[in-house]
């Protein structure tokens, strides 16, 4: 149902609608309170459920203790903060681009992360992740800026949908050659890349979470103001401006939020690929078209997808693992192709 269907619906109408969209978002704190649980028990040790209780409760300093509050409360704590920011910034590009198959990678934010964190050993000698995460997060930050700039040049009133695409598809693949030449030349570039590719929730410690909790928080706050004026955009710039809507200023809080919360999330745990793509496509059958809803349906649907993911990636390879990345490009392509063949193309 369209927003604009739901303001002229009469009063119970629109009373059983909300009704209805606040049970399924319950329904997805459910599944994510399960996904979270299962992350927290599940793994190379498996922990029982009344340990994981005493662990969480009164520790004792057990080794299952030790696995559960120093590897595994960490470890999906980031998977939550990074589930959520990726699907939150999908569905804002698609909704920006109007392109169902835009995902956030799209305005350069991954490649400029990459290429930051790898000049930072080469240049620097950067060793630490709690130190070459800044540097990943100010590529991800400048590259966006990069982008949104270009899209702004020869335009008026600020960046379109195929300018903003085309801008950031040319500064990632520019990016992309930069780092593939540098990592080919550095055997410890090559390491630390090669595992942040590949994409993995599997930080040890807490340090990463409090990191990039600020920036995926600020990001989550600007999403939430954006949602009206993305819906106001959806109906078409020119209506969207006769409503009143200043278009450069949701373009750039819209940009804002979508570089800090994938730039945070990708300079912490990789390029996860599938969730920002897939996430809002399965939210937006449940939502509806309206932004206020579908924002937090694709979060919480992300965060979830992403605990799944990892869930599975530590059973399937014991006694080690799959990077979560992984699972999700073997799980999601597939289903990606069944979900497009089965519903016709959206149109946003």
């Amino acid at each position: 149902m369209s927003t604009t269907a739901s303001v002229t619906a009469p009063p119970e109408r629109l009373h059983a609608i909300r009704h209805h969209r606040l049970l399924i978002l319950a329904g997805l704190f459910v599944a994510l309170a399960v996904a979270m649980l299962l992350s927290v028990t599940i793994g190379a040790k498996s922990v029982p459920l009344t340990d994981t209780w005493h662990a969480l409760t009164g520790p004792t300093g057990t080794e299952n203790d030790i696995v559960i509050l120093s590897l595994r409360i960490p470890r999906t704590a980031i998977g939550l903060l990074a589930g959520i920011a990726l699907g939150v910034s999908g569905a804002l590009m698609q909704g920006h681009t109007r392109n169902p198959l835009a995902d956030p990678g799209l305005l350069g934010v991954t490649q400029g992360a990459a290429f930051a964190m790898v000049l930072s050993i080469i240049v620097f000698g950067v060793s630490s992740l709690y130190v070459y995460i800044w540097f990943g997060l100010a590529g991800a930050l400048v590259a966006s800026v990069g982008v949104f700039a270009l899209g702004m040049v020869g335009g008026r009133g600020g960046p379109t949908p195929v300018t903003l695409a085309l801008a950031g598809a040319a500064v990632s693949a520019f990016l992309y050659a930069l780092t593939s030449a540098i990592v080919l030349l550095d055997e410890q570039a090559m390491d630390v890349f090669r595992f942040w590719q590949a994409g993995s929730i599997a930080v040890r410690g807490s340090a990463v979470i409090w990191q990039v909790l600020p920036f995926i928080a600020a990001g989550l706050l600007l999403a939430l103001i954006n949602a009206p004026g993305l819906n106001a955009l959806s109906l078409g710039e020119d209506v969207a401006r006769a409503l009143g809507q200043n278009i450069a200023l949701t373009r750039t809080i819209g940009v804002t939020a979508i570089t800090l919360l994938t730039g945070a999330s990708v300079a912490a745990c990789g390029a996860v690929a599938f969730i920002g793509l897939v996430v809002p496509h399965l939210a937006r059958p449940l939502s509806g078209p309206d932004h206020r809803w579908l924002l937090p349906y694709s979060g919480l649907l992300g965060a979830a997808l992403l605990l799944f993911g990892d869930v599975i990636g530590r059973i399937v390879a014991r006694p080690g693992e799959l990077e979560v990345g992984v699972v999700l490009a073997l799980i999601g392509a597939p289903f990606f192709v069944a979900l497009v063949r089965r519903r016709k193309p959206v149109r946003l």
